[in-house]
């Protein structure tokens, strides 16, 4: 039994506040913190069971230090904003815990995410004697464990890694986006990218597609070649790779919306002046758009979210394909929010419960493929995000 401290209140942290509270057992004391601690009131008044709640700006060092050292957890669960992530993982070490988070830190002045400046904490977490899980979410997250998973009971070697997520959920609105707007727009208006044979190439943004019927009929859309961050992880952690990429669906009535608050400068990330006043508009847009974890009671469909590995098993060519679907209002029942915050607020819990369960443990900075995949994978089934393997590829991808 621990306690533990996550920070954020947005659509994620409902479901890994919601997976926690019902496990009691392991997570014995729970605070959540935000800068807006009506938001954390709000999400602790749909649980069954009490927890503490605090206003905390993730910004700011010294007050996170000082509500941790005040709680005295055994793990943060970051699940604030990633250009947050460095400071919160500055406050863990000056609080001596452990930290944990889903997505890798992003300058709020440019539009990249990569893992350099967390990797750089290697040393300072391992001379404290602390653990570090970076990722815990699906993409980056359980896509990793997935082929750490293959590598360890399928392939002697793994040569190519595609990861496809596909959300055939529908909202029912002209434009809105699952998960932090500006995170996303961000994300998918960057240049495509991905790793071949120990480069980096880059396409222009989403200007390579293919066209994926879904297994277990889930749908027919486009998937669109981007970067994710998993692909740079894998690509230091994967021995005899040889190449990696990620694919991400997305509706034409989506990508046009897009180009269109594109073309009108709505997505740009620089300051501009208006009426006396600095502004961001892509922050602006962001305050315009449906909050994320407002789209759970409307959002009808599922996800379809997995990884397909090809490689040597034996000296003999294999694919395998490793994936998970998850209904949209079946997450709203269990947890009252949609399956894009639920795939990445479950491995989040579980990431968690691994630590404290001490079936993940060590020193230092940790990318999901690192640790025993096992029995993550097992928690997957027991906790919501049940999986399966086939043999062969679902998709030419060329």
């Amino acid at each position: 039994m621990a306690k533990v401290l996550i920070i954020g209140a947005g659509g994620v942290s409902g479901v890994v506040v919601h997976k926690c509270a019902a496990l009691p057992e392991v997570f014995s004391e729970i605070m959540l913190a935000s800068r807006t601690k009506e938001k954390c009131d709000a999400i602790a008044a749909q649980l069954s069971r009490p927890i503490q709640t605090a206003q905390v700006d993730a910004d700011n060092v010294p007050e996170l230090v000082a509500l941790i050292k005040s709680f005295g957890p055994e793990l943060v669960i970051n699940v604030a904003l990633p250009y947050q992530d460095l400071h919160i993982m500055d406050a863990c070490l000056e609080a001596g815990v452990h930290y944990l988070d889903t997505a890798n830190y992003e300058p709020p002045d440019t539009a990249k995410f990569e893992y350099k400046w967390q990797w750089a904490y290697q040393d300072r977490f391992k001379n404290a004697g602390l653990m570090a899980v970076l990722g815990s979410g699906f993409d980056p997250g359980v896509t990793s464990v997935f082929c750490h998973y293959i590598q360890k009971h399928y392939l002697d070697e793994i040569h190519t890694i595609d990861i496809i997520d596909v959300n055939a959920g529908d909202h029912g609105y002209p434009f809105a986006t699952n998960f932090n707007p500006e995170i996303n727009i961000r994300e998918v208006t960057a240049k495509g990218r991905y790793w071949q044979e120990g480069e980096w190439i880059e396409t222009a943004p989403l200007s390579v597609k293919h066209r994926f019927e879904v297994p277990e009929n889930i749908a027919t859309p486009n998937i669109y070649l981007m970067y994710h961050e998993e692909l740079e992880s894998l690509a230091k952690h994967i021995p005899h790779l040889k190449r990696a990429r990620f694919w991400m669906s997305f509706g034409d009535s989506y990508l046009k919306h897009l180009e269109v608050l594109g073309n009108v400068g709505m997505t740009r990330i620089d300051e501009v002046e208006f009426q006396g006043q600095k502004i961001i508009p892509l922050q602006f847009l962001r305050a315009l758009l449906p909050d994320p974890a407002s789209l759970g009671p409307r959002t009808k469909g599922k996800t379809w979210i997995g990884c397909q590995v090809t490689g040597l098993k034996d000296g003999e060519q294999k694919t395998y394909v490793i994936y998970n679907i998850c209904d949209h209002q079946e997450c709203y029942r269990e947890v009252q929010s949609q399956a894009i915050s639920y795939t990445t607020g479950v491995p989040a819990f579980i990431g968690a419960k691994m630590v404290l369960e001490q079936k993940w443990s060590g020193t230092g900075v940790f990318n999901m493929e690192q640790l025993d995949p096992d029995p993550f994978m097992e928690d997957l089934n027991s906790y919501g995000l049940p999986w399966k393997v086939v043999e062969g590829p679902v998709i030419d991808l060329g």
